[in-house]
């Protein structure tokens, strides 16, 4: 191997938001890992960059000296945030859009940056891989003549049933009329594969070719696709239609498996929980306090319940999931926000829950009720955890089928309805208890969680999430001594990183 090959320079631009950075972290660390000498430097705004700082900073390991950081100048005030807003994780859900379409005045600065870069060490980065919000770095790198590739966080189906929609806007009978169509076909999906209109968030209800936002997603979107290749944090095995979809979008460039990016101890490689998704973090318990709890309840007898990190339902469907939660008898762990329609950022108050609820279960310790943020990782792997009632999100679903624990399904944002879907009818491993905006009752959380945790379909569940818990772990397997004992993940990280070098020959 060349002095070039040794010392290729990787960009990595995520989109600001904690559910891309953390992916993007953890794809740094896995190609430092597989290729130590390739240099890499992850690009973000001033907060996300304070954030990864933290995170590289509290690792113990020296193993990532090679990864580096560089900041962007962003004025949030600039675009109509708050100060200090620049992450999607900071913003209430209405200024997230603005967000994204701010993204766009990075360009400027980023093309200075890796100017900057080929001055210095006179000669283009071996690859620019961005994510698939910021398609317009595919420009840059064309312009500056590297290779560009797309990241998607997300999972194949998830992605690929994104692009459909915001490409084709398949719900919408016709441009010139506003009918909604209540049951449509995805576009490059099998013609059995149907969405119902309840399965797109209140804001693509209302898209057409004309929104703003829209069109902003159909450039990013379309810019990707252009790209050299694609990565996807999924398993090859776990994902056959989503990802068979997906590439017949990039065809004929290639989609690289790379998933799952969790920490090693989630797949059996060692046992220190990693700091990765918790650094910076205020637990509203410490994790010991919530593991000793866990420590004291029968094997799959608990549900975890949280909707992630920028996620949270009204008020009214609270107090209905808390009602039935205590009429189901089963124990639980909760992870509370303040409701949608008050800041998620302010101070959870016990009112928005029904009457006494709080001291009652905390008087017969059924019920482990957690403000903002809990130590998920750790729950999820403990043996007395028996499902999860997630929002869906694509980092919670691979962290919780890692562990073989099946998912209650309460979509709400994003691409979490398509996963949704594919969980329950391709994989089998999840049940929808709601979607979006729907209405949620007591008896029907009571019913779902009964047979879930103690029903037929609750066995069948979790022995199919233990069989797709053995192919991610499988995917992951680092090579032995021979390729063929490699997993499909590291096989395909390591055709990617021979794609990358190859240019350089």
């Amino acid at each position: 191997m060349n002095t070039q090959q040794q010392d290729d320079h990787i960009i990595m631009f995520p989109f600001m938001a904690q559910g891309h950075i953390i992916p993007f972290l953890a794809l740094a660390k896995l190609i430092s890992h597989r290729k130590p000498n390739t240099r890499i430097t992850l690009v973000s705004t001033p907060l996300n960059i304070k954030y990864l700082h933290s995170t590289l900073t509290s690792e113990t390991s020296t193993a990532y000296k090679n990864i580096s950081l560089a900041e962007l100048p962003f004025s949030c005030t600039d675009h109509g945030l708050p100060p200090n807003s620049d992450n999607t994780d900071s913003l209430p859900s209405h200024l997230i859009v603005s967000l994204f379409h701010a993204s766009e005045t990075l360009k400027p600065s980023f093309d200075n940056l890796i100017t900057e870069i080929i001055r210095t060490e006179k000669r283009v980065p071996g690859c620019i891989i961005s994510d698939v919000f910021l398609g317009w770095v595919n420009e840059t790198a064309k312009r500056i003549g590297t290779l560009h590739f797309s990241f998607t966080t997300c999972g194949g189906y998830g992605t690929a049933a994104y692009f459909s929609i915001y490409l084709y806007l398949p719900h919408r009978k016709n441009d010139d009329s506003n009918d909604l169509i209540e049951e449509f076909h995805l576009p490059k999906f099998p013609d059995t594969c149907r969405l119902h209109i309840s399965q797109l968030t209140l804001n693509l209800r209302e898209t057409d070719k004309e929104t703003p936002f829209a069109i902003f997603l159909q450039q990013q979107i379309s810019l990707s696709l252009k790209s050299d290749g694609m990565l996807c944090n999924s398993v090859e095995e776990i994902e056959v239609l989503g990802l068979e979809t997906l590439r017949s979008y990039m065809d004929p460039k290639p989609v690289w498996t790379i998933g799952p990016l969790l920490p090693p101890f989630l797949l059996g490689n060692g046992s220190a929980v990693s700091n990765l998704r918790t650094a910076g973090k205020n637990f509203g318990m410490s994790p010991e306090n919530c593991i000793e709890w866990l420590n004291h309840k029968k094997p799959s007898s608990v549900v975890y319940i949280s909707f992630g990190s920028q996620n949270t339902i009204r008020a009214s469907k609270m107090r209905e999931l808390a009602l039935g939660l205590e009429k189901s008898g089963k124990c639980f762990i909760w992870v509370l926000r303040p409701p949608s329609e008050f800041d998620i950022e302010s101070e959870f108050k016990w009112e928005w829950l029904p009457e006494g609820f709080f001291e009652r279960m905390k008087k017969s310790q059924k019920g482990l009720l957690v403000k903002k943020w809990a130590p998920q990782l750790e729950i999820l792997c403990h043996k007395s955890t028996g499902a999860f009632l997630s929002h869906c999100g694509w980092n919670s679903v691979l962290e919780s089928l890692s562990q073989g624990v099946p998912i209650i399904g309460w979509p709400l944002e994003g691409e979490q309805c398509y996963n949704s879907k594919m969980m329950e009818e391709e994989m089998g491993v999840c049940t929808e208890l709601a979607r979006v905006d729907g209405e949620v009752f007591s008896e029907d959380v009571k019913k779902i969680i009964e047979d879930v945790m103690d029903g037929n379909k609750g066995e069948e569940m979790r022995n199919k999430a233990m069989v797709i818990a053995e192919k991610i772990r499988g995917a992951m397997r680092e090579d032995i001594g021979d390729d063929h004992s490699k997993g499909s993940s590291v096989r395909s990280v390591d055709d990617f990183l021979a794609t990358v070098i190859s240019r350089g020959i």
